[in-house]
């Protein structure tokens, strides 16, 4: 790199606010002088919600109160985050908050899932287990091979993209695994009275729900530069920092979801289709989704 390692992690605080996970929740302009947008930009910025409503009425779509309650939402979290995390990155705070933090995004990224999901039996602690393996995996890649340095500003944004990312596959394939199993019952249990065990009988099954959940990701990846700029890069360009710099280091990054994808989905989609079959190898009911 170009940069030195402080020097380019002092520069990716300043992009992180911008989008490591792709929710600008502040603008960055310059590398010596900064810029916050203010309450007028953040107020502009409403304005394709505006056209987005209007859209959604003229058509009788009937999602104006959903993308109101969604902007609202986003709202209140990002606000009361940001004065969260202006208490957690403060320079004399311990970064024990940093990791407590973390404990925190996996608990609840098990609560979302779980909510998310509410037909797969026994989600809530296969979650846990994922992103927490998800976690300790990625954080110990990104610090044990020195990518980033270990400090608050680092950890925390670093763990909410391989957890945010990986829970959304979580439930992809939670759901895909399930519905498999019950959509190909009678082909599971056939397979079964055949004398294959039940790792045996919903392979293919498994195999398919895990492509399922990967494909985004995969397809994602592939196209990073060509169809969209990742919040990361993005966020590190405004922030002042050159070009090639922030494609190492969004390079990084995407690497890095790449495999806590894979490894959260390999977890959930092993450890939910074992729970699914009873000790002497049946298949356990499974209800549709409400």
């Amino acid at each position: 790199m170009s940069l030195s390692l402080p020097v380019l992690s002092h520069q990716l605080s300043a992009g992180l606010s911008v989008g490591l996970s792709g929710r600008a929740s502040g603008l960055v302009l310059g590398s010596e002088s900064s810029s916050s947008i203010g309450w007028y930009g953040l107020a502009a910025s409403l304005v394709l919600v505006v056209v987005a409503l209007a859209v959604s009425w003229r058509l009788q779509l009937g999602l104006e109160r959903s993308m109101l309650w969604s902007c609202a939402r986003a709202g209140v979290q990002l606000l009361v985050t940001g004065w969260a995390l202006t208490l957690v990155l403060h320079p004399d705070a311990s970064i024990v908050w940093s990791w407590l933090w973390v404990i925190a995004m996996v608990f609840v990224a098990g609560l979302t899932v779980r909510n998310r999901a509410p037909e797969v039996p026994g989600i809530f602690p296969l979650a846990l287990a994922a992103t927490a393996v998800v976690g300790a995996i990625s954080l110990g890649v990104i610090f044990g091979f020195h990518i980033f340095p270990v400090e608050a500003r680092t950890v925390i944004p670093l763990a909410g993209m391989m957890i945010g990312n990986s829970m959304t596959s979580v439930v992809v394939a939670a759901r895909r695994v399930t519905g498999e199993l019950r959509d190909k019952r009678l082909e599971v249990e056939a397979r079964l009275a055949l004398g294959l065990s039940w790792q045996e009988a919903s392979r293919p099954y498994l195999r398919e729900a895990m492509r399922t959940a990967m494909i985004p990701q995969i397809e994602s990846t592939k196209a990073v530069g060509l169809v969209f700029l990742p919040g990361a890069m993005t966020g590190l360009i405004l922030a002042g920092v050159s070009p090639v710099d922030a494609v190492q280091v969004q390079l990084a990054i995407m690497y890095l979801i790449l495999g806590s994808v894979a490894c959260s989905v390999t977890v959930v989609g092993v450890g939910l289709t074992r729970r699914l079959f009873t000790p002497d190898s049946r298949l356990v009911r499974l209800t549709r989704p409400a």
